[in-house]
């Protein structure tokens, strides 16, 4: 995780990660539709039943928290947690009965055996030692407990990203401090290799891919922002000036994704699943 700035500093990374976050919780809901298919098919594979304890990580605001509390019922329960603290408090206004624990996901406070379930969807790649994570997520399963979380494809694949990401780096120069990338984990076998490094058996990783529509360009820079975090921190500091050409340059560079009613991108995912 180099650079041409500074070199990477996971606790600097992580109040940028945490400040981002906070900013666009109220908004981050806003394009759940587009990532629809891919909850449902997470929710699916966790196997959820009635009375099981679930943990979803870096659940922002609570978007699979809200149906694994319907799926495990009143005699179970579900904790959402979270570096950024608006993103639980979204979650918490949005879905009444749901638990909330603000908690850096290296380094859970939760006793060994906690969880039947954990739940990760598109939040691994943003943590600076995602095997750490695993480790974790592994000790605080119970025996026999089951962890499903998704995760970027490789970037050739994911438009989605590498659009914007394409016109940040010719408009605003490489940053000026590293910063993981959002592909690492998309790699072939990658996810399958952490799970096994970190214990886990009956590990299975499946494509899921996504296609996501925008009506205009405006509403595709709008949600990437939305999702972005750390990265729509850093870009609310910029002159207004230089926003504007970014998003002059986003338009240009989305010609090739024009459709019937906007432009539509394709992104592919993974879902990865396995047992404690």
């Amino acid at each position: 995780m180099s650079s041409e700035g500074k070199p990477f500093d996971p606790r600097r990374y992580k109040a940028q990660e945490r400040a981002g976050f906070n900013r666009i919780a109220d908004r981050y809901g806003a394009n759940a539709q587009m990532r629809e298919s891919l909850a449902r098919s997470l929710l699916h594979a966790a196997d959820l039943a009635p009375g099981q304890a679930v943990l979803d990580l870096a659940s922002g605001p609570g978007l699979l928290a809200r149906h694994a509390l319907e799926a495990v019922g009143p005699t179970g329960w579900v904790l959402a947690s979270d570096l950024a603290e608006g993103m639980l408090h979204s979650a918490q206004a949005d879905t009444p009965g749901l638990g909330a624990c603000g908690a850096d996901a290296e380094q859970l406070p939760f006793a060994p055996a906690t969880f039947d379930r954990v739940l990760m969807g598109l939040g691994l790649f943003v943590c600076p030692h995602p095997q750490q994570v695993l480790l974790e997520i592994r000790r605080t399963l119970r025996p026999g407990g089951r962890v499903a979380l998704s995760v970027w494809g490789p970037p050739e694949q994911v438009p989605l990203i590498t659009c914007a990401q394409d016109c940040l780096s010719r408009i605003v120069g490489p940053a000026r401090a590293a910063r993981p990338s959002v592909f690492r984990l998309g790699g072939p076998g990658v996810m399958a290799r952490m799970l096994a490094e970190a214990g886990f058996r009956a590990i299975q990783v499946q494509d899921h891919p996504l296609r996501c529509d925008f009506a205009d360009a405006a509403q595709y820079w709008q949600a990437f922002l939305d999702l972005a975090g750390g990265v729509t921190e850093a870009l609310a500091k910029l002159p207004e000036e230089t926003r504007l050409a970014l998003a002059r340059a986003v338009e240009a560079d989305l010609l090739p994704y024009r459709s019937e009613s906007g432009f539509r991108l394709p992104a592919q995912t993974l879902i990865a699943t396995a047992q404690a």
